[in-house]
């Protein structure tokens, strides 16, 4: 049998890492990022914020549970490709329907194994996400100077709007809640608040968490104005996570973000990329990072009440805690690096942090978001 790689992963700097490929083949150009979590694979490789990304897994067990149906955030996989250790090995799990392997080639994934994960992510860290080309080619015949040219002639993430790209194309319904043992997923039937959802890239199991705090979601594409959100006469409104630069994005969602503010009282709460929105709205500014925050392991303080909450991160741009203006306060700070992780109007029920409640990494540090948010729509009714 041949040892010839089967894979190349090529930088923007020229650094060259071969492996053996898997999954799709092809050619993928992205942003390079690494993710410290130890499970949750799928729901990454899903996860609608990881458009434009391809993601280095730092931990070695990748594939080794498969995939199933249940846990996809999303239809189809969103980041462009993946890194890891060692090659996917056979799964043993007994909620596997299929390989990860095989999922990866159905769905068009370019996947590579073999890589020396810890050089790779050093090098993130101490360069900043570079821009790569990943190739898998069975034969093992990469064109070096061509993979590296197109390293070098990506765009990159600043600037660029890529919640149109992942968004709903239509209005929808939602009413699926979170899994429980040991009926699964089950139907919100009794729903306390209407809920407008903003989808800039949202993930399913958000939306669960909002069906199950007493929630009839309404999920809306990202490109809806106030007066579409309005329509529906909603008790409160979600900005969801998202990919790209939260700039880009703002350029049509900030508008109508301020629209509601400023005609309404009602309860808004955001997450990640809604969260970034809801900031620029108010009028603060964003940063892109050198490396941004991607695992389940992050620690969060929330500077109000002292608490520190393991919590699930991705993102590559924050908020810049020095430009919020006046009535906007800071709620939560990384433990890591004391970047923005949350921020609140001091006089509304208007609120959103930077990390992922949904995700459950504490397991249940964050879910107290999502009732705070129902408390608000119920408060405000009563008012």
């Amino acid at each position: 049998m041949s040892s010839r790689p089967t894979a190349c992963l090529a930088l923007a700097d020229g650094t060259l890492f071969y492996g053996k490929g898997f999954g799709a083949t092809g050619d993928a150009v992205a942003e390079l990022c690494f993710n410290t979590a130890m499970t949750g694979y799928q729901e990454i490789m899903t996860d609608p914020s990881y458009a434009g990304q391809i993601v280095t897994f730092t931990f070695p067990h990748i594939g080794n549970v498969g995939v199933n149906p249940e846990d996809d955030e999303t239809a189809d996989p969103v980041a462009e490709g993946m890194v890891v250790k060692w090659d996917p090995t056979e799964p043993s799990n007994w909620r596997c329907a299929e390989r990860l392997s095989d999922w990866l080639a159905r769905r068009g994934r370019i996947a590579i194994g073999g890589i020396d994960t810890r050089r790779l992510t050093r090098a993130i860290r101490q360069q900043g996400a570079p821009h790569v080309a990943l190739s898998h080619d069975p034969e093992g015949k990469f064109d070096i100077e061509k993979l590296v040219a197109a390293a070098r002639g990506f765009a990159g993430l600043e600037g660029l709007d890529l919640a149109k790209d992942v968004t709903c194309a239509q209005s929808y319904r939602w009413n699926e809640m979170r899994w429980a043992w040991p009926d699964g997923y089950s139907a919100q039937t009794a729903p306390k608040h209407k809920v407008v959802a903003l989808d800039f890239g949202a993930k399913r199991n958000i939306l669960r968490c909002l069906a199950s705090a007493g929630c009839e979601v309404t999920v809306l594409p990202a490109t809806a104005t106030a007066q579409d959100v309005l329509a529906h006469q909603p008790d409160g409104v979600f900005l969801s996570n998202g990919p790209g630069d939260p700039a880009a994005t703002g350029k049509y969602a900030v508008p109508m973000i301020r629209e509601i503010l400023d005609t309404t009282a009602l309860p808004v709460f955001g997450i990640c990329l809604g969260h970034q929105m809801l900031a620029l709205a108010l009028g603060a500014e964003t940063v892109k990072m050198n490396h941004g925050h991607h695992g389940a392991n992050h620690p969060v303080k929330d500077v109000e009440t002292g608490k520190v909450e393991i919590t699930s991160m991705n993102h590559g741009f924050a908020v810049d805690a020095q430009t919020l203006p006046e009535g906007v306060i800071e709620t939560h700070q990384s433990l890591f690096d004391g970047s923005n992780c949350g921020i609140r109007m001091a006089d509304r029920p208007v609120f959103s942090v930077q990390h992922h409640p949904e995700a459950s990494p504490g397991p249940q540090d964050s879910f107290y978001l999502f009732e705070q948010f129902a408390s608000a729509m119920a408060a405000q009714k009563e008012a």
